[in-house]
C-alpha cells in the first residue's frame, strides 16, 4: 500500500509541477527512507531503489508531456536493461533526492540516468547510488518500438542529434548488447 501512496503523491505533484524539457532538464523528487524500505541489514533494500527509480521516470514522463502521448497512442513504456552502483548505504528516515534525466538515445531507445543524492553532515552532497536504464516506448498496434524522433516530436522537441555517449553509458550499452547476443 505504501508504494501506491508514493505513486499517487508523485503523480499529483508531477501534474502540478512545471513542465520539463526532456533533454535539458532533470526530474528531481525528494523522499525519505521509511522503515518499510529497509532490508534485514537495516538499510534501504536494493529492490526499493529500482522501485523509486520507476517513480522518477513517471515524474519525468508526466512533466515533459510524454505521458499524454503515451496514453493517446496506447504506447507502453518498456525497460530493457538496468545497471546500478551502490555507493553509500541509506538508513531509516534519511532524506534523499532522486534525480532522473535522459543522457543518451538511439533510434528506438533512451538511456535514463538516476542519481540518489543525500546530504552529508557538512551539508555537501553525497552520491548514494547511480543507475542507468535503457528504455523505450512500444507500440502494440504497430508491433514495434516508437522511434525516439517521434517521441521527441510529441513533446515539441525538434529532431536532435544524440550527444556523444559518455564512457560509462557506452560500456552499459555494450554490456547489454553482449547479453542480448549471448541468448
Amino acid at each position: 500500500m505504501n508504494l501506491w501512496l508514493r505513486l499517487l503523491l508523485v503523480v499529483v505533484a508531477a501534474l502540478r509541477g512545471r513542465r520539463l524539457h526532456p533533454i535539458a532538464e532533470a526530474s528531481r523528487i525528494g523522499f525519505r527512507v521509511m522503515p518499510h524500505d529497509l532490508d534485514v541489514s537495516l538499510h534501504m533494500n536494493n529492490g526499493r531503489y529500482w522501485t523509486l527509480m520507476d517513480l522518477g521516470r513517471v515524474d519525468l514522463m508526466i512533466r515533459t508531456g510524454l505521458w499524454k502521448a503515451i496514453r493517446r497512442h496506447g504506447w507502453v513504456p518498456i525497460v530493457s536493461a538496468g545497471k546500478i552502483r551502490f555507493r553509500r548505504e541509506m538508513r531509516a528516515f534519511r532524506r534523499f533526492r532522486l534525480e532522473t534525466r535522459i543522457v543518451a538515445w538511439s533510434e528506438a531507445w533512451v538511456v535514463v540516468e538516476h542519481r540518489v543524492v543525500t546530504r552529508g553532515r557538512d551539508g555537501g552532497e553525497i552520491l548514494s547510488a547511480i543507475a542507468l536504464v535503457r528504455a523505450g516506448l512500444y507500440d502494440r498496434r504497430e508491433k514495434a518500438f516508437v522511434p525516439v524522433s517521434r517521441l521527441f516530436a510529441e513533446v515539441g522537441v525538434p529532431e536532435t542529434a544524440a550527444p556523444a555517449m559518455t564512457p560509462e553509458v557506452a560500456a552499459f550499452i555494450a554490456a547489454e548488447d553482449a547479453l542480448r547476443a549471448a541468448g
